[in-house]
C-alpha cells in the first residue's frame, strides 16, 4: 500500500512539472482582441437608387413574382394505398388494410375559368384532388387528360371568379444564362419563389430509356413540393413546369430540370381538343454525332444528328432524307443533339410541316417535311406477361365496351397457360386505356418494382382485376 502512495505522489508531481514546463517554454503566447477595434469593415447600405423598381443588377424580380404567386395553385392529392406498414401488420393482417395517403405539389393556372397544369406524378392514383389557391380558398379539382410519358396532367376548378393566370411564353426563345424564377410549395412551403438562370437546354436525363426527353436546367432551388410549379422569365411568362431534381438526398443540390412550355402547351391543347396527346414523328432513327458515327459515315461535323436509318412511308422519306444526313437545323433552331431534335418535334403535331436543314456530303439542303401520325400497334406488357395491340374495328362490341386493348399473345410461360388471346385490357391502376399508346404511356411512367393493376375482361363480359408484382 505505502509502495502504491508513494508511486501516486511521484506520478502527480511528474504531472505538475511537465504542464509547468509546456506552460513556461511550449505554449505560444496568447493573442488579446479588443472587440472594439475587431469590427468589420461594412460599406452603408444605399437605398437611394435611381430606379426604384430595380435590383442592383438591373433586373427586376419583383413584377415576375408579382404577376405569378397568385396563379401558383397546391396541389393536395388524396389516395389509397394497401401496401402494408410493417413486417407486423403484413403477417397480422395476411397483407395490408387499405390506408387513405395524402401527396402535395404545385400547379399552375392557365386560364382564368380554372384550367391547371400539373406534374402526372402530383396526381396519379389520387382519387381526390383539392386545390388551395395563394388567397386559401380551396375546390376540388377533376382531371381533365394525363400525358404519363412528358410528366404532364391537366386538371380543372370551378371557382366562382375569375382567376389569375400565367401567360405561356417561348421556351424555345429562353436562353442559357438567362434569369428565371421558380414558383411552388416545397416541403408545403406555399408561395414561395426562388431565382437562378437557365444552366442547359435539351438536357436528357437518361439516353439509355428512349424516351428522349428534352428538359431545361436550372440553378433555381426546386425541392419536393415545387413538382408542377411554374418556371417563369422576368416577364412574368411561362417557359417551363417544374419537374424533378437530381440528388442523391431527394434535397435540391443544384440542379433542377422542368418540361419546357412549348411542350406542355401542345400537351395541353391536345387534351382539350383531342382528349389525348396528338404526336408527330419524323420517321428516322439515329443519334447525336460521336466519334464512332463520324468514322461510319465519313462526317467532319462535330454537332447535329445523324440519321440511321429512314422509315418507309414517313415523312422523312417522302421528304428525301436519307441514311448518313446529318440534321442541323429545323425550323432555324439550331440541332445540336438527338434532345433538341426530339424537344422540337414532340411540340408539333402529325400532318404539321418542318423544314429541315441537312449535311449531304458536304452540301447543305433544306428539306420540307411533313411528320406523320406516331402509331404502334403492338407492345409488350413485359412485367404482366401479355402482348396487347389495338382492337380490330368493330371488336369491342362483343364485350359491350366501348374501350380497351386486346391481348394478342401471352409471353411467358405461366400467362400461356390461362388461354388469354383475344381478351380485353379495358384498365390499368384504374386508368381506361383506348389504345396501345395510351398502355404503353402508363407502363413507362411507373417507378420500377411497383405494381401493376390490370382489369381484365372475359369472354363473357366479365371484369376482374390482377395485380402484377
Amino acid at each position: 500500500m505505502k509502495r502504491f502512495l508513494s508511486l501516486l505522489v511521484v506520478a502527480i508531481l511528474a504531472g505538475i512539472f511537465t504542464l509547468g514546463a509546456y506552460k513556461m517554454f511550449l505554449e505560444p503566447e496568447a493573442i488579446v482582441v479588443n472587440e472594439s477595434e475587431a469590427k468589420p469593415n461594412l460599406t452603408p447600405v444605399n437605398y437611394t437608387l435611381t430606379n426604384t423598381n430595380a435590383s442592383v443588377s438591373g433586373i427586376d424580380f419583383t413584377t415576375a413574382a408579382e404577376k405569378t404567386v397568385n396563379a401558383v395553385v397546391h396541389v393536395k392529392q388524396y389516395g389509397i394505398t394497401r401496401t402494408p406498414r410493417n413486417l407486423m401488420e403484413f403477417f397480422r393482417n395476411g397483407g395490408a388494410q387499405e390506408r387513405r395517403i395524402q401527396g402535395a405539389g404545385s400547379g399552375v393556372i392557365i386560364t382564368e375559368d380554372g384550367y391547371i397544369v400539373t406534374n402526372n406524378h402530383v396526381i396519379d392514383g389520387a382519387t381526390d384532388l383539392e386545390i388551395t389557391l395563394n388567397n386559401n380558398k380551396s375546390y376540388k379539382a377533376k382531371v381533365v387528360g394525363t400525358a404519363p410519358q412528358s410528366d404532364i396532367a391537366l386538371i380543372k376548378i370551378d371557382a366562382e371568379e375569375k382567376l389569375s393566370y400565367i401567360p405561356f411564353g417561348d421556351s424555345n426563345s429562353a436562353k442559357i444564362g438567362e434569369w428565371v424564377l421558380a414558383v411552388g410549395n416545397p416541403f408545403n412551403l406555399t408561395s414561395t419563389v426562388t431565382a437562378g438562370i437557365i444552366s442547359a437546354k435539351s438536357r436528357d436525363l437518361d439516353e439509355s430509356d428512349g424516351k428522349a426527353q428534352s428538359f431545361i436546367q436550372t440553378d433555381a432551388a426546386i425541392n419536393p413540393g415545387n413538382s408542377g410549379g411554374a418556371l417563369v422569365n422576368v416577364r412574368g411568362e411561362l417557359i417551363g413546369i417544374n419537374t424533378a431534381i437530381t440528388s442523391q438526398t431527394g434535397s435540391y443540390v443544384g440542379y433542377a430540370f422542368a418540361v419546357p412550355s412549348n411542350n406542355a402547351k401542345k400537351i395541353i391543347d391536345d387534351i382539350i381538343e383531342f382528349g389525348g396527346v396528338q404526336r408527330g414523328i419524323l420517321g428516322i432513327t439515329g443519334g447525336t454525332i460521336n466519334p464512332k458515327a463520324m468514322e461510319a459515315y465519313g462526317i467532319s461535323t462535330t454537332q447535329g444528328v445523324v440519321v440511321a436509318s429512314v422509315a418507309d412511308d414517313s415523312g422523312a422519306k417522302k421528304a428525301g432524307l436519307l441514311e448518313g444526313d446529318v440534321i442541323k437545323e429545323i425550323d432555324g433552331l439550331p440541332i445540336r443533339k438527338f434532345s433538341d431534335l426530339t424537344g422540337y418535334v414532340n411540340s408539333k403535331r402529325p400532318k404539321d410541316v418542318i423544314n429541315v436543314r441537312v449535311l449531304r456530303k458536304n452540301k447543305e439542303l433544306i428539306l420540307p417535311v411533313t411528320l406523320s401520325k406516331y402509331e404502334i400497334q403492338k407492345y409488350n406488357i413485359n412485367d404482366v406477361g401479355v402482348e396487347v395491340m389495338n382492337p380490330p374495328k368493330g371488336y369491342l362490341n362483343n364485350f359491350k365496351l366501348d374501350h380497351g386493348v386486346v391481348i394478342s399473345k401471352a409471353l411467358s410461360s405461366r400467362m400461356k397457360r390461362y388461354n388469354l388471346e383475344g381478351l380485353i385490357i379495358s384498365e390499368i391502376d384504374g386508368k381506361k386505356v383506348k389504345n396501345v399508346i395510351e398502355v404503353k404511356e402508363i407502363i413507362e411512367s411507373k417507378y420500377k418494382d411497383e405494381d401493376i393493376t390490370i382489369s381484365l375482361v372475359d369472354r363473357n363480359g366479365q371484369k376482374r382485376e390482377f395485380v402484377f408484382q
